[in-house]
């Protein structure tokens, strides 16, 4: 797993190798373990705090599903406005707030019964997340530089580590399962984010080019350059969030549409179930930095957009499939779609990432990233109603038009995309900043 994995570079030093010595140095490295610690944390509290709310805080089923629903969606208004104050502060002061705000929130509900009260800080957690999200995308923007694809995928694998870690911490207290165990579970979770704000805020500020890039993304526009873009005013730009929220429907599929479709669909054995995620977590290590190695600028992020597509119709062909035949085939024909779409999830990450930054003008990145963010937010929060709504109930009709559709957004992805990173001259988004330090030639690759 550590001996040959690809680097952003093509194929040099092995993941073990590129975690001590990440793009970025010191700062990235210290990055990589904030990403690792909250994720940890992240994954005790997911799998505990369904229970958290029904044995600790007595809430009916339905009341819970309220809160995480309500919560999931006020969580998109999370990363614009935290890319709107990145642009006022940087980005790591804002991710230190976010932290902290995260940190008294969670913890706050250790003291609250009423439903309204929960509501409200489970609501502010949820907006502190995807703030948080966004701003460790904008930094590691800054920190990484040129080499920001071969950092996405050692973060991935952070993420992936830190959420099995956390899976296996919050089973050591289900299966204690008192009240006293869920409520340690809740302040792991609070732990994590005060540690992930100590970490952020131990990281040394350095100078490059005239800004700050480890501390800040502060940029005043120069002279004659005019007031800086808005995302909400570039349609282009808007454009590419739109469909990239259709193309993080992977997210949704395996943790969602999959574990659905075996227990309601078809002859599978239930206990297939843990195995999606299992596979999931060890391709995601195992290939991240393979496939990042071939995904390193706008142009070739362009090219993979397709992929995704035929990524997902095929998972979606095979979940298709496994309607109607015995327990074995059933399996297998599951088990392959498990795999297509974390060969879905792979590609995404990388060609999600390049894009955002590329198509975003550099003195405007904080409030553009902040925008791409709502991309991921929208799908958590809107993506298992899709598959659940709109899916599952119709059967396998159902997945086949979800992979085709899937599969026209990625063509129209790459089209727009390309034709925007072609685009020459001034405009919302010059042909400059696509290339967002990236190597990107701009003629060749295609549209707005």
């Amino acid at each position: 797993m550590a001996g040959r994995n690809g680097t952003g570079d093509g194929g040099g030093p092995g993941l073990l190798a590129q975690l001590r010595r990440p793009p970025g140095g010191a700062a990235g490295r210290t990055m990589l373990l904030v990403v690792f610690t909250d994720r940890t944390g992240s994954g005790v509290w997911a799998a505990a705090c369904v229970l958290y709310f029904t044995e600790v805080e007595r809430l009916t089923a339905g009341q819970v599903g309220l809160l995480l629903g309500i919560a999931s969606v006020a969580g998109i208004a999370g990363s614009p406005l935290a890319g709107r104050l990145a642009a006022s502060f940087g980005s790591r002061p804002v991710l230190i707030g976010c932290h902290l705000v995260r940190t008294v929130a969670l913890a706050a509900v250790l003291f609250c019964s009423s439903f309204a009260a929960l509501l409200g800080l489970v609501t502010v957690t949820a907006l502190g997340d995807r703030a948080a999200r966004a701003m460790e995308m904008l930094f590691a923007t800054d920190v990484a530089g040129d080499r920001r694809s071969v950092y996405r995928a050692l973060s991935r694998t952070a993420m992936n580590a830190g959420y099995a870690a956390g899976a296996g911490l919050a089973a050591l207290g289900l299966a204690v399962g008192t009240p006293a165990a869920f409520r340690a579970l809740l302040l792991a979770d609070v732990a994590s984010f005060l540690l992930s704000a100590a970490l952020v805020a131990g990281i040394r500020e350095r100078q490059r080019e005239g800004r700050v890039v480890a501390g800040s993304d502060r940029s005043a526009p120069e002279a004659g350059e005019g007031p800086r873009p808005s995302p909400w005013r570039d349609g282009g730009y808007l454009r590419f969030v739109a469909l990239d929220c259709a193309l993080t429907i992977d997210d949704a599929i395996l943790n969602v549409g999959l574990p659905l479709w075996l227990i309601h669909a078809t002859s599978a054995p239930h206990a297939l179930v843990p195995a999606f995620l299992a596979i999931n977590t060890v391709l995601v290590v195992a290939a991240q930095l393979r496939v990042s190695a071939r995904v390193r600028t706008a142009r070739q992020a362009v090219g993979a957009a397709p992929l995704y597509g035929f990524a997902v119709l095929g998972c979606c062909a095979a979940a298709a499939a496994a309607h109607g035949p015995g327990p074995v085939l059933a399996s297998v024909l599951l088990l392959a779609s498990s795999v297509l779409v974390t060969f879905a999830e792979l590609l995404r990450s990388v060609v999600s990432w390049e894009l955002s930054v590329a198509l975003a003008p550099e003195r405007a990145r904080p409030e553009y990233l902040g925008v791409a963010g709502m991309a991921q937010s929208t799908e958590k929060a809107a993506g298992p109603l899709l598959l659940t709504g709109a899916v599952l109930s119709t059967g396998p009709l159902g997945w086949l038009g979800l992979g085709l559709a899937t599969t026209v957004a990625a063509y129209a992805q790459r089209h727009f995309s390309a034709a925007r990173l072609a685009a020459p001259g001034p405009g919302p988004v010059p042909a400059a900043a696509a290339a967002g330090a990236a190597e990107v030639p701009a003629p060749s690759a295609g549209s707005n």
